[in-house]
């Protein structure tokens, strides 16, 4: 219980939107549970392996959590208070990179490290399965064919949320200056993969 405290403890935004919604006890007791499922699923996968746990941890099974104990108390609303939620994370997300992509010698940074950084954090150790596009100069690409968000949010009841994962991609990496970020289908609704191609703006 005391690594899902810490770990909600990193998810204050979605505090702060459950205290704008709820009345202060009806927030808190939603808080509380969350906090419970969520050392319940730590306590249920103690073997994971680490790549793949810097997933499981610190995105996909507090998602499931904090959803699943909306749910228990406004089942019509919990989707949507967590899309937009996750969408403002995203949102906060690419505009910081923006501030920083708009120098362009900054941009082709950003682009050159997607390669190394995708085989480490979205390679078979961290439980996705990938096809890596050979490297050309000025554009990244990769397919996910296999993604431990889907396996893990099914596995708790709630696919549903891997379709936010996804679209978090887009807030984050859709408006950036000098890149253009591309996408036609994800696993999350219903496609056989995730595309993601990332481009020096020409």
């Amino acid at each position: 219980m005391n690594d899902a405290k810490k770990t909600m403890e990193t998810k204050l935004v979605f505090k702060d939107v459950l205290a704008g919604r709820f009345p202060a006890d009806v927030a808190e007791k939603i808080w509380a549970d969350a906090t419970e499922r969520l050392g319940a699923m730590y306590a249920g996968h103690p073997d994971l392996p680490k790549g793949v746990r810097a997933h499981t941890d610190s995105f996909i099974f507090p998602a499931a959590a904090i959803y699943l104990a909306v749910k228990q108390v406004s089942p019509d609303s919990a989707f949507e208070i967590m899309q937009d939620t996750m969408r403002k994370i995203a949102c906060q997300k690419g505009e910081s990179l923006a501030k920083m992509t708009r120098h362009r010698l900054f941009a082709r940074f950003f682009l050159a490290m997607w390669n190394p950084l995708s085989h480490k954090m979205f390679g078979e150790s961290a439980g996705f399965r990938n096809v890596f596009y050979p490297k050309k100069k000025g554009e990244f690409r990769m397919d996910i064919t296999q993604c431990p968000y889907k396996t893990y949010l099914t596995e708790q009841g709630c696919p549903e949320l891997t379709r936010l994962f996804c679209d978090s991609d887009v807030y984050a990496y859709g408006n950036l200056p000098n890149l253009s970020f591309t996408r036609t289908k994800t696993l999350g609704s219903g496609g056989n993969l995730c595309d993601f191609h990332l481009a020096v703006q020409k």
